[in-house]
């Protein structure tokens, strides 16, 4: 079957991909799960020194995002880039399953409080206010220890227990631009974001958020430069303005 399906995925990277994906140590062997990695491979967008801007409030106004691989998650990292004069609350990263609401979620509360959601439970990291900055968050978590990291422009804000043990749903909606309060939907627009957002990453470890450097874009899951995803509403790709 990984023949035929192959012969399917022309181009390059596509059969790379179908050949090499793995769901951990296992080969992804299901055959929905390979036509999936095959047609990432063959639809993404290079969006390197590309932002999302979304300029204006909206319920409507949102972009999917599309993992590589979608799978259950004990360790994860993100990272991301913005710019907003926002000072009311918003969403940055939104993943939820058709089980769990908030099962991650990136958000601020406002200026310089950042709120970081597993699960569906949160920790608060603060940060002095820079008001009018582009911002470039990390985030990371593990399972095992129930430890949060997060790091703001390079440096970190300390560390935090949450949700010790959990693991994070394979199924997920993954949105920038709004907060879901139900699986891919039912969004409040006084949490919309309002900005502009680029070098989204997303990988399936930890990585040592020192260790990132302000390239930020090689997820293994999200990769901003392999990105594959679903533009609604008002949305605008341009050149960013910012490193």
């Amino acid at each position: 079957m990984l023949i035929h399906l192959q012969e399917l995925c022309v181009h390059p990277c596509a059969n790379i991909f179908c050949q090499e994906a793995t769901l951990g140590t296992k080969r992804i062997s299901q055959t929905t799960e390979l036509i999936e990695c095959c047609l990432y491979c063959l639809f993404f967008t290079d969006m390197k020194g590309k932002a999302f801007i979304f300029p204006q409030e909206s319920a409507t106004a949102y972009v999917s995002l599309i993992p590589k691989v979608r799978k259950s998650l004990q360790t994860f990292t993100l990272c991301l880039k913005a710019f907003t004069d926002l000072t009311r609350p918003y969403s940055l990263f939104s993943y939820n399953t058709k089980t769990k609401d908030n099962e991650i979620l990136l958000f601020v509360q406002k200026m310089g409080e950042y709120m970081f959601y597993v699960g569906n439970s949160g920790v608060t990291f603060k940060a002095p206010p820079n008001p009018y900055a582009p911002i470039h968050v990390c985030v990371n978590w593990e399972s095992a220890s129930g430890i949060a990291e997060l790091w703001l422009d390079g440096k970190p804000l300390g560390r935090k227990g949450l949700k010790k043990g959990y693991t994070v749903g394979a199924e997920a909606k993954i949105i920038i631009g709004q907060e879901q309060d139900s699986f891919g939907g039912h969004f409040d627009v006084k949490q919309c974001f309002v900005g502009e957002i680029w070098d989204v990453s997303f990988w399936d470890h930890v990585v040592p958020l020192k260790e990132i450097d302000d390239g930020c874009y090689s997820g293994n899951l999200i990769n901003w430069h392999t990105l594959t995803f679903e533009q609604n509403g008002y949305v605008v790709t341009k050149p960013k303005l910012w490193a």
